[in-house]
């Protein structure tokens, strides 16, 4: 159902601190124009956090009344908030998007039961496709391989999960206790590897500025061609890399303004690159030819 490339979708912001829908708009036809499957607004890449419910809200709603069923939109509907969750998800189910991406809940440090019951309790309140979204990193919880199966088991609508737990092992235990359950790369860098077990696709972060190559390896794979995807995956790497030597969204976003995608403005807490930081990630833009072709 969401297999392929989807992108985790930036938020741009103006001089006033505002979103800026003229440059979403144009992010959102170069996403078309390049053959992603589908978009991911207002996740994490999306600086979901910062946003109020009603930007959170008229992102959504302004990207599918853009996009009306060219590609798939996978709405970022999480919080730490289970009732706020289920606002928005219905929110989501309501303006026609495909289904939603719910993260697992931060700071409040829930049990693998708490999580159970957050996940099933959002399930309910909707009818749209569930993809859960596992990041310890941003959460400090992991979704253990029997609580997806728990929720997997019991919420129909659950059909896949976003997996950014940085386990090949992990995942791979996930898929064989839930072999229909669809099984999306969280990291770019594991796009490939995940393709290898059993996963269907990606949820992208480094195709806001490259879409159609995160595409082409995902394709590529999929035609079987294994060689020609490891080839695009190692000319993709030191991009990869890049784009989390600081905190998502950080660099992909400063990558965007580089290449006249959007304005450099974050919200706080988020704030600018360092310096040497972001040296390094101008040489990896130069060494692609992303620059070089924008100028």
């Amino acid at each position: 159902m969401f297999s392929g490339v989807y992108t985790a979708l930036l938020t741009p912001f103006n001089n006033n601190n505002k979103v800026d829908f003229n440059a979403l708009d144009n992010l959102l036809n170069i996403q078309i124009l390049n053959g992603v499957d589908g978009i991911v607004p207002c996740g994490t890449t999306g600086e979901s956090a910062t946003l109020t419910t009603e930007e959170h809200k008229a992102v959504i709603e302004f990207c599918v009344k853009k996009i009306k069923g060219k590609i798939k939109i996978l709405a970022g509907t999480g919080s730490n908030c289970t009732e706020k969750t289920i606002q928005l998800t219905k929110f989501a189910e309501k303006i026609g998007c495909d289904g939603a991406l719910v993260v697992s809940p931060y700071y409040n440090k829930p049990t693998q039961n708490g999580l159970y019951l957050h996940f099933k309790a959002i399930a309910d309140s909707v009818k749209i496709p569930i993809v859960l979204y596992n990041i310890e990193g941003r959460t400090s919880i992991n979704i253990d391989p029997s609580t997806v199966t728990k929720i997997c088991q019991t919420c129909k609508n659950v059909i896949g999960i976003k997996e950014a737990s940085g386990s090949l092992k992990q995942m791979s235990i996930i898929k064989l206790l839930n072999p229909n359950t669809e099984l999306i790369s969280g990291d770019d860098i594991l796009t490939l590897p995940l393709l290898s077990i059993g996963g269907v696709g990606v949820i992208s972060v480094l195709s806001n500025i490259l879409p159609l190559d995160v595409v082409s390896l995902v394709k590529t794979f999929k035609k079987g061609n294994i060689n020609d995807a490891i080839k695009i995956h190692y000319r993709l790497l030191p991009l990869m890399k890049t784009m989390f030597i600081e905190t998502n969204p950080i660099p992909v976003k400063t990558a965007a303004s580089l290449l006249n995608l959007c304005e450099l403005k974050f919200r706080l807490p988020m704030c600018q690159m360092k310096d040497d930081n972001k040296t390094k990630l101008v040489q990896s833009l130069y060494d692609y030819e992303l620059l070089k072709l924008t100028r």
